[in-house]
């Protein structure tokens, strides 16, 4: 019996657990970042979306709203407004697209394929249950989901909840690329900080054109009159209008976590502070200008 085995099966009656070899990358992909976890060799989860009728016994969630946005582009404010209505629960970024389902072995995965279940169905189960604990916790009606890497799956997002409701959030993208280049001036100078932004921003406007019933809110408009942008964003969730959106109270950075969302002084303040200026035409980056035009913003 060779020392893997030995090894492994000393592990076994000890821990539970056993050694396997990393499956190796394949040749020419890029080598896996130290400290994380590989996606070279996982290949895209298969999964079921359920049609309408089965909702009630497929999903215990109903209705999620998801906001769709990139990074630096107001979504923690806009998060923290909706979750001060008495309807609509908030939390911190959730990441649910992070939480993977594996068969540890060939019995557990046969057993799941006879139910109908494979990976991608196993990880809806699981994304549903983590969103819908949270808000069964909170007494409200209706969850909020708002982590920006939410727009690269927001096809699944759809498939998962056939119900969901999505609401996109725009922010001018020059002045998204300089806050995101402020955060970390030195790690991140602004060509960095473009070039981070702009998958983003493609990837929203790639959400964008696929949804026809689309609702678009920007975030200076948010900042000028968020009044006027909560009571319509009310009207389209089919809510009534909460004035307490407007004054979400003061949080602690116990409360906002770095990685979680912006916890800066700002979003600390529990109310909307204005907003920056928009850039002037000659502070917009060239690679901007196209996703610029494509929103309206002036470039």
């Amino acid at each position: 019996m060779s020392l893997a085995c030995n090894v492994n099966r000393a592990l076994a009656v000890t821990t539970g657990l056993q050694v396997r070899r990393a499956p190796r990358a394949a040749k020419g992909s890029p080598q896996a970042t130290p400290g994380k976890k590989s996606t070279a060799a996982r290949q895209p989860a298969a999964y079921r979306c359920p049609p309408a009728e089965e909702l009630p016994t497929e999903r215990l969630l109903r209705r999620p709203v998801f906001i769709i946005s990139s990074i630096r582009s107001g979504s923690t404010l806009l998060r923290m407004m909706l979750g001060a209505h008495p309807r609509l629960h908030a939390p911190h970024e959730l990441h649910i697209g992070r939480l993977e389902v594996t068969c540890a072995n060939w019995f557990s995965e046969r057993a799941m394929s006879a139910l109908g279940l494979r990976r991608g169905d196993l990880e809806h189960l699981l994304w549903d249950r983590v969103l819908h604990r949270e808000l069964t916790r909170s007494g409200k009606d209706f969850v909020v989901e708002k982590t920006p890497a939410n727009v690269y799956m927001y096809r699944r997002l759809k498939d998962c909840w056939p119900d969901a409701r999505f609401v996109f959030l725009l922010r001018h993208p020059a002045s998204t690329a300089r806050s995101w280049h402020e955060t970390d001036p030195v790690k991140r100078p602004l060509d960095t900080a473009v070039t981070d932004v702009l998958r983003y921003l493609t990837a929203v406007e790639e959400a964008r054109g696929a949804d026809p019933d689309q609702f678009t809110v920007r975030y200076e408009d948010i900042t000028d009159d968020p009044e006027r942008e909560m009571r319509r964003l009310c009207a389209h969730l089919e809510l009534d209008y909460a004035p307490e959106m407007l004054n979400y109270g003061s949080r602690s950075s116990a409360e906002l976590v770095r990685g979680l969302g912006d916890w800066r002084e700002n979003i600390r303040t529990g109310t909307v502070q204005p907003g920056r200026a928009l850039p002037g035409a000659d502070e917009v980056p060239e690679r901007l200008r196209p996703i610029c035009a494509a929103w309206g913003y002036p470039s």
